[in-house]
């Protein structure tokens, strides 16, 4: 296709001359424009979305009556009415994307800048010593081509930066945090106080949770955060910057740098390759116009989420480029996840108080059973964790009694009195295994808005997932009913329980990255095996996906893939 007039934002791109391309502004992308730009790079940002200003945009303080069902979910606000997605979400329209007979896989995508940080739920574990080598413990998957030892540097200046809150609990494979790294954590809520309570009586511990939210302020000249001031929740963006998102951060301070320029509704295409195999730009559509263009660059770096940055290879050359070990698209995983709730008589007509705090849990459940899983005494290899809730909070749409009250007029207002605030959670997110049925490729017949072939899904969880959940959810109603309680969620088999693929947001692996050309996509800092000056740093380079949240582990590899690429731009290798 011939290209279109160029618009003023491509000409204003083209006279920047960037040295290096990013493709997307999202967690990965964010991170890798400010490294780079810090290093003295000029880099040019393309974000298939719409530009977004969180200051302005944000609903922070607005009140659940004020919306339409009560700020509840419609079709294009999964999260609700007031959540940060401005533009995407399961269905972007234009944009479609299949499933395989068979398959069922839910694709989200965040049409906007910043992409799915301004949304995200900001859960940011560390993965440990055995999540990068894991193949060595049981035998499946493949092991990372780094350790633990080699991402850790990187871990602390990231939590420094974006800000995490927690403390270090000194677990097995739950890596404590360098002296000073970690902001304080939030006290605890009395229904999380409950969950440890009966967590503990089990042997199972529960501790301070991290997350990227600010408990002190981080003062800056140029980007300036303040510490969260607990009225809001985090879903909806974060205007004082308190809860982690690259538009409050990562990108004003990019841009601060002066060699930061951003190209927002700029939906990449194709990397364009020439002599000798190189990567030599980025073609992209507008998505106002429609009108197709080209950019060049010394260097390219995809960050546009792990199966979006897998269809643009796939869309770049006819068998994929990077492609020759055959392992794009492949790998395919997701976060496994199930909710088990429980109420809880003991916490019933408590005294109301304002028990805001974060909008997250101030306590979380990680792992507890490796010992028992390396000697074989569980029947599922990888762990799981719980992201526990229950609190008195703002009624949405639903009930905010859990549905317990019962009849009309004064003895309906003494249950929803007596039940409000009386219930908890616990939310399983475990770890999934690759496996050969979990995978996207083009299909060969769906197009999108632009005449590009969309990805087509394929996907099944093994036994191994359905048996860790069987577990995570008869642990949970262990200790709902240590404490007295009665499990609210219905029994179902483990099949019908899991969440279906995609649906909690955390897939990776379709570059995955390795040893050797023969098996993976990328070497241990994003390089393409092919592609010299083509870097990926999105989630697509996991080799495996811990239970741990990935969000985290993408920005410190992301950090270190660009502080490895600078060091190559500067010696004059690119």
């Amino acid at each position: 296709m011939p290209p279109h007039k160029a618009s003023p934002a491509h000409d204003a791109a083209i006279n920047f001359e960037p040295d290096a391309i990013v493709v997307g502004s999202g967690a990965a992308g964010s991170m890798a424009a400010w490294v780079l730009a810090r290093a003295g790079i000029k880099v040019l940002v393309l974000e298939a979305g719409r530009d977004y200003d969180p200051v302005k945009e944000n609903a922070m303080l607005k009140w659940n009556w004020q919306a339409p069902l009560r700020a509840g979910s419609t079709p294009d606000k999964h999260f609700g009415f007031y959540d940060a997605t401005a533009d995407g979400g399961w269905e972007v329209p234009g944009e479609p994307y299949t499933n395989a007979p068979g398959s069922v896989f839910k694709w989200w995508r965040s049409r906007m800048l910043g992409g799915r940080t301004n949304h995200w739920g900001r859960h940011v574990p560390r993965f440990g010593p055995y999540d990068f080598k894991s193949h060595s413990r049981d035998g499946l998957g493949m092991d990372w081509p780094i350790s633990y030892d080699d991402i850790a540097p990187w871990y602390d200046r990231t939590e420094k930066l974006i800000g995490v809150s927690g403390a270090n609990a000194g677990l097995e494979n739950h890596p404590d945090s360098s002296p000073g790294v970690l902001q304080p954590p939030t006290p605890p809520r009395i229904n999380e106080l409950a969950i440890k309570a009966g967590a503990n009586a089990l042997g199972i511990p529960c501790v301070p949770s991290r997350y990227a939210v600010l408990t002190k302020d981080i003062p800056d000249d140029n980007v300036p955060r303040q510490a969260c001031f607990y009225a809001s929740p985090c879903g909806r963006g974060c205007a004082i910057g308190a809860a982690f998102q690259s538009t409050t951060s990562l990108l004003p301070m990019a841009m601060a740098t002066g060699k930061v320029r951003i190209l927002t509704d700029a939906m990449a295409s194709r990397v364009v390759t020439g002599r000798g195999g190189k990567a030599t730009g980025v073609e992209y559509f507008d998505r106002h116009t429609g009108a197709n263009h080209f950019i060049q660059a010394r260097a390219v770096v995809l960050a546009a989420s792990a199966c979006e940055t897998a269809r643009l290879l796939l869309n770049s050359r006819d068998d994929g480029l990077a492609n020759s070990s055959g392992q794009v698209g492949k790998n395919l995983v997701d976060t496994t996840g199930t909710n088990v709730s429980g109420h809880i008589p003991a916490l019933e007509n408590r005294p109301r108080y304002n028990e805001d705090g974060k909008d997250v849990a101030h306590l979380y459940i990680p792992w507890w059973l490796y010992k028992e899983q390396a000697a074989g005494k569980l029947d599922f290899p990888r762990g799981y964790h719980y992201e526990i809730g229950g609190r008195f909070g703002a009624p949405g749409s639903g009930s905010p009694a859990a549905g317990l009250e019962d009849g009309y007029g004064a003895p309906l207002k003494e249950d929803a009195r007596r039940y409000y605030g009386a219930q908890i959670s616990l939310t399983v997110r475990g770890e999934m295994i690759p496996n050969a049925d979990s995978y996207c490729e083009l299909d060969p017949e769906a197009k999108d808005r632009f005449g590009l072939p969309v990805l087509r899904f394929h996907w099944k969880f093994s036994d191994h997932e359905y048996r860790q959940i069987a577990h995570g959810i008869a642990t949970a109603r262990a200790i709902i009913e240590k404490l007295g309680g009665t499990v609210l969620t219905p029994r179902l088999p483990p099949e019908e329980a899991i969440a279906v693929g995609g649906w909690i947001i955390h897939e990776v692996g379709t570059t995955r990255m390795g040893t050797a050309a023969g098996n993976s996509v990328t070497d241990q800092f994003g390089r393409t095996w092919e592609v010299d000056n083509l870097v990926i740093a999105d989630g697509g380079v996991f080799t495996s996906n811990a239970h741990k949240n990935p969000t985290l582990t993408i920005m410190a590899l992301a950090w270190r893939s660009m502080d490895h690429l600078a060091g190559r731009m500067r010696k004059g290798e690119i």
